[in-house]
């Protein structure tokens, strides 16, 4: 079955601000003094502590918007959606196995945006680890890569095992870094632990303005241990956006260059210093746009995220 669902919903006039709006208000607004750290015409970007490489802040996901099987035509809008997070400066696409046709279309899309500049990112799923070796060969064959820059231990399933072939993996020059992941905020502990005392370069997890735990233990923890950090969810899948979205966005957002709601929610992720980037996923080419203006302008420092989970939260 083709699951098909916008990153968002649609009746909002804010939520249907394209680029050109978030730009007309980047440039309306100046550098707000105590309100910013940062107001630069660069992409913003951050650094991967283990090697020093940068990454733009913000990634793609596909999980749910590019299953979209042998469809010509959805493949076609998927192309679209991937051109556009390119040409606005993304580079970090992130997949897994688990997600039906995903890579796939991916494959088929970069095959045909060559040559793409594409930060790689994958998972292996799979409970045995003699089964992970195939599924991650699959998963290069279906991307059309000889190598992954990134290859992640899906929701931590048999993590043991499957670290073990990924680093076998990186030594045979099959993937540059590692990593584990986790989301809907599970598995918090054991998480902790393989962070602790495992090799990693990479870790993602569940972090937006309502889901803040992990600011408590695993935020400081990838700081402390020089992890780069990945962020999913960060719209709870979209569940933010009813939530928001009947409330106009606060006039002080301009300060920190946010002209819609998915702007506002992104830069309150990557603002966080230990935050590397955050993946939201979408079908449609308006969202793309407005998830990609986040990439631009100013950042909030302490005092405005503060700001922006009181006003999100009195909602």
């Amino acid at each position: 079955m083709i699951a098909m669902f916008p990153s968002r919903p649609t009746g909002s006039p804010i939520s249907r601000r394209a680029l050109l709006g978030s730009l007309a208000a980047l440039g309306a607004v100046g550098a707000a003094a105590g309100h910013v750290l940062a107001a630069t015409g660069a992409p913003i970007t951050r650094v991967i502590p283990a090697t020093g490489e940068t990454l733009p802040a913000i990634g793609m996901g596909t999980w749910i918007t590019f299953n979209v099987g042998d469809d010509t035509a959805l493949r076609a809008q998927r192309l679209e959606v991937l051109r556009t997070f390119f040409a606005l400066g993304g580079t970090l696409v992130d997949s897994s196995p688990m997600y039906g046709t995903s890579e796939a279309v991916i494959g088929d899309c970069l095959a045909q945006l060559e040559p793409p500049p594409v930060f790689s990112a994958t998972k292996v799923w799979t409970w045995l680890q003699m089964m992970g070796e195939g599924q991650m060969a699959e998963s290069r064959e279906l991307w059309g890569l000889a190598r992954f820059d990134l290859m992640q231990v899906h929701n931590l399933l048999n993590w043991e095992g499957h670290l073990e072939t990924m680093r076998a993996d990186r030594e045979a020059g099959r993937v540059r870094y590692l990593g584990i992941t986790t989301s809907h905020g599970r598995r918090h502990d054991e998480f902790e632990t393989v962070m602790r005392e495992q090799e990693l370069e990479f870790v993602q997890f569940t972090y937006n303005i309502l889901d803040r735990e992990v600011e408590q233990r695993l935020l400081p923890l990838a700081a402390e241990r020089g992890l780069a950090v990945i962020v999913n969810r960060p719209f709870r899948q979209g569940g933010l956006f009813p939530l928001v979205e009947t409330h106009p966005l606060p006039e002080w957002a301009a300060e920190i260059g946010c002209a819609n709601w998915a702007q506002f929610l992104l830069k309150f992720i990557i603002s966080h210093p230990a935050v590397t980037c955050v993946i939201p996923a979408t079908s449609r080419l308006d969202h793309m746009r407005e998830n990609m203006g986040a990439l631009y302008g100013p950042l909030p420092d302490a005092g405005m995220r503060a700001r922006m989970i009181r006003y999100v939260e009195d909602l």
